[in-house]
């Protein structure tokens, strides 16, 4: 991979790398397609990294599908697919892990500890094997896009970190892959989450600033969904991610739902 990376930036080729643990839908084309106009030399990476999932999580049932992954590689024009084993990423003694502290712990991080630092630390073994000019990460996992940006900049990393906004279906719900878990009367129940989140941004077009209320709209919504358990909903700073008294510029609402085996998550920019 560095051999293929090192060869193409000697030519005087941009290298992009889109990150993913496969299983690819149109929200991953859309980060593909992005990182076709960054860049000549486009590297999607293929990993489900079991360091970023807790006891008890889905790693083992998480939805993969090599072959179909490969052709939409092929379709949206990417030049490598790295999809490096477990034991290449993780191989015995590995000890080293990244930690970004004070991003890592709130939201997603509180519920799933450890997560994060699966993530970040996955994410800088693979700049290091691909070595790209930028990176591209979907806005629907907010919170990894922060984390990410924040270790590059700390870290020195010579690489721009790029987010997409997030890709929806007809009816409003964010495109993941764990959607497939949704049997049909839950997916009805998902699309709780879009109609909540709108209903939230209503509001504050229409003058309401304070967080309390904001996250009531949205807790009403979800709570008439019997098999929708809610995890959490804030409304954060979109900087530091701190939980703010008000919505104010910047501000971004976030959502985590549980709905049967899919643990559902979602945000939207409140005040831009």
């Amino acid at each position: 991979m560095r051999e293929a990376s090192n060869e193409a930036r000697s030519k005087g080729k941009k290298v992009v790398l889109v990150p993913t643990m496969g299983f690819l839908h149109d929200g991953h084309r859309a980060l593909l397609e992005r990182g076709r106009a960054e860049g000549e030399f486009l590297v999607m990476s293929l990993f489900v990294n079991p360091s970023q999932f807790g006891p008890g999580e889905d790693f083992s049932s998480y939805p993969r599908g090599l072959d179909r992954d490969l052709e939409i590689a092929s379709e949206e024009g990417v030049e490598i697919v790295f999809a490096p084993d477990a034991g290449e990423m993780y191989p015995p003694g590995f000890s080293t892990w990244v930690e970004v502290e004070g991003l890592s712990g709130k939201l997603c991080g509180a519920a799933r500890p450890g997560h994060f630092r699966g993530v970040a630390t996955v994410v800088l073994k693979l700049f290091s094997a691909v070595r790209p000019q930028k990176a591209v990460f979907g806005l629907k996992d907010f919170q990894q896009f922060r984390i990410i940006e924040r270790m590059a900049r700390d870290l020195d990393l010579p690489v721009d970190i790029i987010g997409v906004e997030t890709i929806r279906e007809h009816d409003g719900l964010a495109m993941s892959s764990r959607n497939t878990y949704l049997g049909p009367d839950e997916r009805k129940a998902a699309r709780a989450i879009p109609v909540s989140l709108r209903a939230a941004r209503d509001a504050v077009d229409a003058g309401v600033r304070e967080s309390g209320k904001i996250i009531e709209i949205v807790k009403n919504i979800m709570e008439k969904e019997p098999l929708a358990v809610i995890e959490y909903i804030k409304v954060c700073s979109g900087d530091s991610l701190e939980d703010t008294e008000e919505a104010e510029s910047g501000s971004v609402l976030f959502i985590a739902v549980r709905i049967g085996r899919a643990r559902l998550i979602d945000n939207m920019r409140l005040v831009q």
